[in-house]
């Protein structure tokens, strides 16, 4: 990933946490609050591949872990999203993308980053945290999460081919 891009996908990243932490936590009076900083994740893996996508999942994992109020151990958020990441960046990109497939897409990985999420919780004995609990609350989750991705992933698809055009050709 080209320096550039790499700080546009910073610079999403953090205001992704900022969004889904300071935003939409006190408007949202459920428990469950659209995932932003996870569809921004599967939006870099389905725009730039595995690599990019597992690096953009641990990073706004970590900034996720650290941003407050966080009541879990940290590295739990760091590791579901670089695992959706990688996921969304197997996805074949030489396909014309749609709103379908990505809608799709973010269900399937935006599914599995939550598992892994609940998941890890559950094995280390987070107090209060049952996987019966859990399964209704991923699924209100990632239903949120792919009508965000609608809009969010062809917006970041825009952002990212901005940042790094196609190269000219010389002759």
């Amino acid at each position: 990933m080209a320096a550039r891009r790499a700080a546009l996908v910073v610079g999403l990243l953090v205001g992704a946490v900022i969004v889904q932490v300071s935003v939409l936590a006190p408007v949202i009076p459920t428990a469950v609050v659209p995932d932003v900083v996870l569809v921004v994740v599967i939006a870099v893996g389905l725009c730039s591949g595995p690599t990019d996508g597992a690096w953009a999942g641990f990073v706004g994992g970590l900034l996720l872990d650290v941003a407050p109020p966080a009541d879990h151990l940290l590295g739990r958020w760091a590791l579901a999203m670089a695992l959706a990441g990688f996921l969304a960046g197997t996805v074949d990109r030489g396909s014309r993308p749609s709103w379908l497939s990505d809608g799709a897409t973010v269900a399937a990985t935006a599914f599995v980053g939550l598992a892994v999420f609940a998941l890890t919780g559950v094995l280390l004995g987070e107090p209060g945290l049952t996987l019966a609990a859990a399964l209704p609350v991923i699924g209100l989750a990632v239903v949120y999460d792919v009508v965000l991705g609608l809009a969010v992933v062809p917006a970041v698809r825009m952002l990212l081919v901005r940042a790094e055009p196609a190269p000219r050709v010389r002759w």
